[in-house]
């Protein structure tokens, strides 16, 4: 077994390092099946200055989710350098600030379950215990859940990918099944390719119109990623409900 998941509770604490000083280091970076949430293509085509057109036809590989008929972002490895994540570098990921979000939550995954009659969401971590790495054999100061979010800058990520948890909840009970390539391309645009979407917002007042967006709002998604993208989000809530 390559991969073992420890379920951890949220006040308990674990140690873990991950520097150049340890054997396994940019191991992890190589031949994964790496899913890019929005808000990671947000953060990752603002640092490399690219608009997101660019980003994704250069490092992304567009998909279908087999269970959700959502459109999904792949990140594109170098398949010329033994499938290397195209960020990482000898000395370690040169995006690391905006870095994605499965990066940074490593060695733990977090996981929400939503009680479908109080509408409560409980949060639900564990560690991940991988045979390539020695991130658990080097002494390291003991930190908790709520250290390791803090200190990994989680909080804008979570809530973001939160949003689209809720995305594809409301996709499974409210359109189950494959989508209309015309709404899937909506839904891509709206979610992903966020420069094309500013135009669009711009030229198609249904949108602003049926989303009740007020003048101020409008006018700060045009020069503000996460803005557009929260429009995008609840954009893409509409054309499911009434496609």
């Amino acid at each position: 077994m390559d991969s073992e998941f420890i379920p951890i509770g949220e006040n308990e604490s674990f140690c873990f390092s991950c520097t150049m000083d340890v054997p396994c280091f940019n191991q992890c970076c190589r031949d994964l099946n790496q899913i890019l949430m929005p808000y990671d293509i947000l953060r990752l085509k603002q640092h490399l200055g690219m608009d997101s057109g660019r980003f994704l036809e250069a490092f992304t590989i567009r998909r279908v989710g087999p269970a959700t008929g959502l459109p999904t972002v792949s990140l594109k490895f170098d398949a010329a350098d033994r499938l290397k994540c195209p960020f990482v570098t000898p000395s370690g990921c040169r995006v690391y600030i905006d870095r994605p979000s499965s990066c940074r939550t490593y060695p733990l995954i977090r996981a929400l379950q939503r009680n479908r009659e109080t509408g409560k969401t409980l949060t639900y971590y564990a560690l991940v215990k991988e045979a390539h790495c020695r991130g658990f054999d080097h002494t390291a100061t003991a930190i908790s859940i709520k250290q390791w979010v803090d200190d990994q800058k989680m909080a804008e990520y979570n809530h973001m990918n939160d949003l689209m948890m809720e995305v594809i909840s409301l996709k499974n009970d409210r359109l189950p099944g494959p989508l209309d390539t015309t709404i899937r391309q909506q839904i891509y645009e709206a979610l992903y390719s966020l420069d094309e979407f500013r135009g669009t917002l711009s030229d198609i007042p249904r949108i602003s119109t049926e989303l009740q967006l007020d003048e101020d709002t409008m006018e700060k998604a045009e020069s503000d990623d996460p803005t557009l993208l929260r429009i995008g989000i609840r954009w893409v809530k509409h054309l499911i409900i009434a496609p």
